[in-house]
Formats: C-alpha cells, sequence, structure tokens
C-alpha cells in the first residue's frame, strides 16, 4: 500500500509560510516524503506585511538561498513589480537588490512549484501534539485526532502559536488577519520541557489605490538595468510599477500622541517584545521626539488588485484612530483604508535551544525555522526553511548535518546568532552582524555556496556547469585586466579627465580599476577589446569589485583564518562547566546554556570575555 494511505511520511513540516515552502520543496527534492501541513492552503507563501523580498544584507540570503538550490530567488524573479538596486552608490558590502512583488503572484507561483513537486502532500490542517519515543521524533496528531508516522518534523509556524491579534485595545485570537491561531501545540512543548517565549509583531494597514493623491507625493521608480535574484538564466524582463513617497508632520504627530492611551502596547496588554528595527509609528514618535516628520512609502500589493501598503506606518493604535492618522499625511486626504493596521503577539522558541542545524538540542529529529526561532522577515525564514530541510534529510540518513560559518555565509552568521545569543527581541538580518561583510556580498554568494548546493543534491549538473564556466571568464577577465596595459595617450587622458587624475606613463588596466573614480563601464571608453568582449553585467560587477577591493578583502580572509583557528579547539560535548576554574559563575552559566561546540562559538557569545576564552584554550591544549 502506498505510505501516504497509512498516513506514513519521512518528514513533516508544520506551517506553509516562507521557511515551511523551502523546507518541504528541499527536503522532497533531496527524496523525502512530505506531508506540508497548513492552517490555510489559500495563505501558502504569504506576505501578510509588506509584499516585498529582499533590501539591505535580506538581498545577500536570498542570493545564497538560490545559490544552495533553494526558490525564494526564482518565484521573486518570477512575480516582480518593481526591481531596484539599493546603496548603489555605497560599497559592494551594503548594496542590496529589493524586489516589490505582486502578492497573490507570488503565493501561487510558489504553490505551483510546490504542487509540481513530486514527494510533496498538501493538507490543510493544525497540528496540536507531536509524538515522541526516547526523545525522538515518531509522529505528530492534527486537531481531529488523526496520526502521523514520520522520522522528522519541521516546526515554521510563523505568527500562528497562540497567535493574538490587536487592534486598540480589542484583542482577536489569530495569527494573521483572516487566519486563526494554531492552539495546542505551544502547549505540547512547554509540557516537553521547550522553553517558549511571547514576541510582538506588527503591520500597516491596506488603503484603496484610488482614494489616493499621487500628486502630493515623490515617485519612487523602478531601475532601468534589471538586476535579479536567480543566478539561473532566462530571467523575466517584466513591465514595472512605481512606488511612491510621502512623510509624517505635526498633526500627525500630534494625533499619535493624543491617542496613546488607547495602545495595548503602552496600556501593557501586550507583552511580547516588537522589533526594534522596525518599530509602530507611535514607537518612531515616542522615541524619536525631536523628529518633525518620518518617510512613509506607499507601495502596491498587485497589478490586480487596488490595495496599497503604507510602509513605514505599522500601528496598533485603534481602526478610528488610524483613519485620522493616515488621512493627515499628504496625498491620503482622502484615503479609504480595506484593512486595518494590527500587533500580533505570538509564541516562539528561543533557538538558543537548538543546534546550528536547527534541530533540537533536546529531542532528536525536531527542527525548528522561521520566525518561531525569534527572526522577522521573510528572508531570514526561507533562509532557515531551507536548512532545517536539508538537515531533516540529512538526520534520516545519519549524515553529518549542513552547518554553515559565519565567514561562509549571511545565513551561517544569522544561525550563528541566533543559537549563541540569548536574542530577546525578533531578530532581523543587518550587514552590521557580519564581521565579513565584505566577502559575503550578494554578487558571489553563487562562488561561494553553488558547490555545496550542487554537493548536498539541490544543484544539478546542468546549472553547476554553467557555475563553473563563469568562475573561469571571471578569472580568465581578472588575468587579462592585469596584464593588459594602456598607454598615455592624448585621447586616453581626454576620457580620464572625465572621471579621475590623467596617467603620465603606461598603465595596467587592473591598476586604474582600483581608483576610486574608475569603473568598469568607463572601459568601454578605454579599451576596444574590452567593447568586444561578451561580459555580462553580472561578471563584469564582480570583477570590478575583486579588483577595486582586493587590499580590503585580503584582510578579512586574514580574519577569518584567526577565526578557523578558534574553531579547531573543539570543546567535549559532556564537559561541566561548573567544574572550571578561574571562570565568572556568569560565564560558566552561559556557556552551559548555550553548550557551544567550538571555542569560536564560545567566543560569541554575548557577556563571554576574551579572559575566559584564554583559559578555556589552556584547559583544552592540556
Amino acid at each position: 500500500m502506498l505510505d501516504y494511505l497509512k498516513n506514513k511520511f519521512d518528514v513533516i513540516v508544520v506551517g506553509a509560510g516562507h521557511a515551511g515552502c523551502e523546507a518541504a520543496i528541499s527536503a522532497a527534492r533531496l527524496g523525502c516524503k512530505v506531508l506540508l501541513c497548513t492552517l490555510n492552503l489559500d495563505n501558502i507563501a504569504l506576505q501578510p506585511c509588506n509584499p516585498a523580498i529582499g533590501g539591505p544584507a535580506k538581498s545577500t540570503l536570498v542570493r545564497e538561498i538560490d545559490a544552495l538550490g533553494g526558490v525564494m530567488g526564482e518565484v521573486a524573479d518570477a512575480t516582480y513589480i518593481q526591481m531596484k538596486t539599493l546603496n548603489s552608490s555605497k560599497g559592494p558590502a551594503v548594496r542590496a537588490l529589493r524586489a516589490q512583488s505582486d502578492k497573490k503572484e507570488y503565493s501561487q507561483y510558489m504553490r505551483n512549484i510546490i504542487e509540481s513537486t513530486p514527494n510533496i502532500w498538501l493538507k490543510q490542517c493544525c497540528i496540536t501534539e507531536l509524538r515522541t519515543k526516547d526523545r525522538r521524533i515518531i509522529g505528530a496528531m492534527d486537531e481531529y485526532g488523526i496520526e502521523y508516522s514520520c522520522n522528522s518534523i519541521i516546526l515554521t509556524t510563523g505568527t500562528s502559536l497562540e497567535g493574538k491579534m490587536y487592534v486598540g485595545l480589542q484583542a482577536y485570537s489569530g495569527g494573521r488577519l483572516g487566519e486563526r491561531a494554531a492552539i495546542g501545540l505551544s502547549q505540547w512543548l512547554r509540557d516537553n520541557g521547550i522553553h517558549t517565549k511571547k514576541l510582538k509583531t506588527g503591520t500597516p494597514a491596506r488603503v484603496d489605490k484610488r482614494t489616493i493623491d499621487y500628486s502630493k507625493m515623490t515617485v519612487q521608480p523602478g531601475d532601468e538595468k534589471l538586476s535579479f535574484y536567480s543566478f539561473k538564466p532566462n530571467r523575466p524582463v517584466r513591465s514595472q510599477v512605481p512606488c511612491y513617497l510621502t512623510r509624517t508632520n505635526e498633526d500627525t504627530h500630534k494625533i499619535i500622541r493624543e491617542n496613546l492611551d488607547k495602545s495595548p502596547m503602552y496600556q501593557g496588554l501586550i507583552q511580547g517584545v516588537g522589533p526594534r528595527y522596525c518599530p509602530s509609528i507611535e514607537d518612531k514618535i515616542v522615541r524619536f521626539a525631536s523628529n518633525p516628520s518620518h518617510h512613509i512609502f506607499i507601495e502596491p500589493e498587485g497589478l490586480n488588485t487596488y490595495e496599497v501598503y503604507i510602509q513605514g506606518f505599522s500601528t496598533s493604535l485603534p481602526a478610528c484612530v488610524q483613519v485620522e492618522m493616515l488621512r493627515s499625511l499628504p496625498g491620503l486626504e482622502n484615503a479609504h483604508i480595506i484593512k486595518p493596521a494590527y500587533a500580533v503577539e505570538y509564541d516562539s522558541v528561543p533557538a538558543i535551544q537548538t543546534t546550528h542545524s536547527l534541530m533540537s538540542k533536546d529531542i532528536k529529529g525536531l527542527f525548528f525555522a522561521g520566525q518561531i526561532n525569534g527572526t522577522s522577515g521573510y528572508e531570514e525564514a526561507a533562509a532557515q526553511g531551507l536548512i532545517a530541510g536539508i538537515n531533516s534529510v540529512k538526520y534520516m540518513n545519519s549524515s553529518d548535518m549542513l552547518e554553515l560559518s559565519r565567514s561562509s555565509s549571511y545565513i551561517g552568521t544569522l544561525i550563528d546568532d541566533l543559537v549563541t545569543k540569548d536574542i530577546q527581541e525578533p531578530y532581523r538580518m543587518l550587514t552590521s552582524r557580519s564581521e565579513y561583510r565584505l566577502l559575503l556580498r550578494q554578487d558571489n554568494a553563487d562562488a561561494r555556496l553553488t558547490s555545496i548546493g550542487h554537493d548536498i543534491g539541490l544543484i544539478d549538473d546542468t546549472q553547476y556547469s554553467r557555475f563553473k564556466e563563469k568562475q573561469e571568464n571571471i578569472q580568465k577577465e581578472i588575468t587579462r585586466l592585469s596584464e593588459t596595459k594602456i598607454s598615455a595617450t592624448e585621447e586616453v587622458n581626454a576620457v580620464l579627465a572625465k572621471y579621475s587624475e590623467h596617467i603620465d606613463r603606461g598603465i595596467r588596466l587592473a591598476e586604474l580599476l582600483k581608483r576610486p573614480n574608475i569603473t568598469y563601464d568607463i572601459f568601454r571608453e578605454l579599451d576596444l577589446e574590452t567593447k568586444n568582449l561578451n561580459l555580462s553585467e553580472d561578471i563584469a560587477g564582480e570583477v570590478e569589485v575583486l579588483i577595486k577591493y582586493d587590499g580590503y578583502i585580503k584582510r578579512q580572509e586574514t580574519q577569518v583564518e584567526t577565526s578557523e583557528k578558534l574553531e579547531k579547539y573543539r570543546i567535549p560535548a559532556d564537559l561541566d562547566y561548573s567544574t572550571l576554574k578561574h571562570i565568572s559563575t556568569e560565564t560558566r552559566e552561559k556557556l552551559e546554556k548555550v553548550r557551544p561546540t567550538n571555542l569560536a562559538q564560545a567566543s560569541r557569545i554575548g557577556g563571554v570575555k576574551p579572559a575566559d576564552i584564554s583559559v578555556l584554550m589552556v584547559m583544552l591544549k592540556s
């Protein structure tokens, strides 16, 4: 009999948001039979907040997901309605691609991938209990009392666990507007020794675009020269629509200040901590009282809807107050609210209870990914889902887990921060969180991770051959620029005068490219051979970065080597930290809580001092 008829699966994924989709697809493509459970099949890969993918640091995560064989980049490329490169005038470490998505099209495209992937079975239900034997996962039970057997479970529940939404002082059960909360599983986790905590997030109102006066706003167009997330070829060129910019004013701030007594946050109804880097508008007004105005972006939710997203205007104030607030903004004086803003409080599972594989330290075969781990953002969730999906298969096959290092990727940095730091608020990936951000750029994600994706089995041979050809072309072009000289002619200096100082001798193109104002495009004016080279924008851009920032890149590579020396000091899994002398009680408690596997991880735990690391090193040497 077919296994699904007996409710027998290899992996059960609970939740079909961005983490759940990546987890299910990766596990299925690696040969596992996957049951993907969700509260509402119409909300697969829903973007319940901003309908956009990418931005600073997040775009690097999406490129890394694609390089490993995930799907978020492919879906974002297929459903964008605007593409824009942020920080284009700044250094390569902070440049970021951002795609405004067609919200419904994104969800449907992802569902099509899931439904066309063999080995995935979809089910609309709420998983309420897990089944274990000897602290190992053996199955689960849903709200209807139906039992399922499996070898591993990945929890990607987003904001659904015991979710409660707030609009003013009114509270409603639900993980997001229009969807019920997941009840039962949180209690099972607590009953089985897994600690949960409350976190909070929120989303702005949606407005009818026909009631907006865009003439009072500043237009924000997309890029003429398109960039994409996926490293696969034949990416679609689509028509782009603009976004718009308006600002709050003193009237807006006055309305908010006069109604703070109606805020569930300020009345203490919400206990969960919200994301510091994405505060509500009332938080902005209170925390930055001296700021007379705040940017508000007006962003379409899709090509076939009137719904418009008011970015930067998240709030949990009452709906009637939201109307006043919105109508105080230039261009929104006659705005009609389609959906109110709201806050949501939900249960999360601090990731300090998991290993770098995202598997529970205490229950084997139980993985966590996404907002349940205390993160915010679709990209952070998808990255964790991909790693959890891969490792659920490796766990079943008794293979070594995929644990990416901080020096290899933003994904490695994200997971390392989650599992080694006792994070108190929703975690958002930032470029500043990586000490190796010049090495971990969005443009070279394929160079860093495609070989790993191919070894795992998520990157096929055709794509891998294309990747190797690209890397060869990059090296050929670097060699050519390093060997080719340009003479100090009047014609050359006439071109250089527009951008940089003149040259009084022959100079290699690579040396010239290191000048601050010289870009690869200028070579098309200087070097006839460059004009005839069939180099893609991706290759030309990466060559420019590698040459221009060569000294800085080598410096960070030296930092990586130093860190890798600490990683060689393995810490025994059964080490009794309470017996260690010359280390403070606070440090012993932190080490016991996290239980790092090596000295490098121990050094990154908040509150652990360099002197403590020195003591540990001496002990491990002996």
